[in-house]
């Protein structure tokens, strides 16, 4: 059987010293070797066989904090894992000490179609992997023909249309072949809640930027736009993961989903959860009051409805471990999940057709702080997420 780690990390700004990313940020010398530093024992703490990254700038930089880990790496070996010579080397002790280096790995990286010059960047993706890829892979930004959803007043008048070009970040789709099976695997970082502004031509900056005059509506119209914007964007991700399951593949999403489990946007990535029975619904095509789907057609509606869900690694953790403190963000006082990895039933233990399941789910969340504690200070460097981490084992064949 094959056992291997998938975990979402997002890096909060991974770029260079001494290149402004965003309007007056960039990293003197000294910062990035401590952002370096700490990301290289994150990475090597996870010593994940599959890493979804968010939040690169340039791979360079990703490359370096790679090769940092592996040197890190080791030289943890050299010290905690005893060489061939020796007769208690094969304790499984020494199989959860060991490091397995990135040097054979593959990475790919998706650089953001909204990239622009110094102080107005923005970041991509990336994905490294130690089973490699198979074909190329794919990365979905730009949208041609664009998507125009349509609303309708409550009369049914005509409401207007959503128009949506281009994605705030792209989403990578990668093909992983692990033992016997080739795993899709989709990473993306969704639209922020941070407000959607609209700053008039000539104008260095949109109104409800100015705090000093403060506009209420206008800041609330700019958390709907970005909303709207996130919302869009799942369906994007949505329509990629029904494909997938439609031919038979399983499908694994990680990243960044800057919202709730249960988020209208999250419960859009992952599909609708099924009612126990739909015998009890009065039909769509009702003739009378009494006019409901028999047992086989609910049979149906709810293998259906099941077929394209994808289902949380935290959540099933949560119900395997009876744990319900985990957390990959904070702001505010407020401690939330807003990263995800969700698997289709193919990983689900309550599937008996599964061809693995999760046996752990990890957290890295002990440099989470927001600044709203005096006794837990901030630091600007480290991520402001948490990384995830799921322990897959596949069964036989698998």
């Amino acid at each position: 059987m094959t056992e291997f780690t998938i975990a979402s990390f997002n890096v909060k700004n991974l770029i260079g010293p001494e290149q402004e990313y965003y309007r007056f940020e960039k990293y003197t010398a000294e910062e990035y070797a401590w952002k370096l530093d700490w990301m290289a024992d994150q990475l090597m703490t996870l010593n994940a066989d599959i890493v979804c990254f968010q939040e690169v700038f340039e791979d360079s930089a990703l490359r370096a904090v790679i090769a940092e880990t592996d040197a890190r790496g080791q030289e943890l070996n050299d010290a905690a894992v005893p060489g061939r010579n020796k007769p208690y080397r094969r304790k499984a002790i020494f199989r959860k000490l060991r490091y397995d280096p990135y040097d054979s790995a593959a990475l790919a990286f998706a650089p953001n179609a909204n990239d622009g010059p110094a102080g107005e960047r923005r970041p991509g993706l990336a994905v490294l992997s130690r089973f490699g890829f198979e074909g190329a892979p794919e990365v979905v930004q730009d949208l041609s023909p664009a998507i125009e959803i349509p609303f309708h007043e409550l009369t049914g008048a005509d409401g207007g249309a959503y128009r949506l070009s281009r994605l705030s970040r792209p989403i990578m789709k990668v093909r992983v072949p692990v033992g016997g099976t080739v795993l899709t695997i989709f990473n993306l970082h969704f639209k922020s809640k941070l407000g959607e502004f609209l700053k008039p031509q000539g104008a260095l900056f949109a109104p409800e930027a100015n705090l000093l005059d403060y506009d209420a509506e206008g800041r609330a119209l700019g958390a709907l736009r970005a909303g709207i914007r996130r919302m869009a964007e799942a369906w994007v991700l949505r329509a990629m993961i029904v494909e997938e399951l439609d031919r038979g593949h399983p499908v694994m999403v990680l990243g960044d989903m800057n919202d709730g489990e249960n988020a209208v946007s999250s419960e859009i990535v992952t599909g609708e959860q099924p009612f126990v029975n739909y015998a009890w619904m009065r039909r769509h095509d009702a003739a009378g009051p009494n006019d409901r789907y028999s047992d086989t057609e609910a049979r149906q509606i709810r293998e259906d409805v099941e077929r394209v869900r994808l289902h949380s690694a935290e959540k099933l953790f949560v119900r395997k471990s009876l744990r319900d403190m985990v957390y990959t963000a904070a702001f505010g006082g407020n401690y939330e999940s807003i990263d995800q990895i969700l698997m289709s039933r193919h990983f689900h233990p309550d599937n008996p057709e599964r061809i693995g399941e999760m046996e752990y789910f990890s957290v890295l969340n002990d440099h989470l702080t927001d600044g709203s504690h005096p006794e837990a200070p901030y630091n600007k460097l480290a991520s402001d997420h948490g990384q995830i981490m799921a322990h897959i084992r596949m069964r036989r064949g698998g």
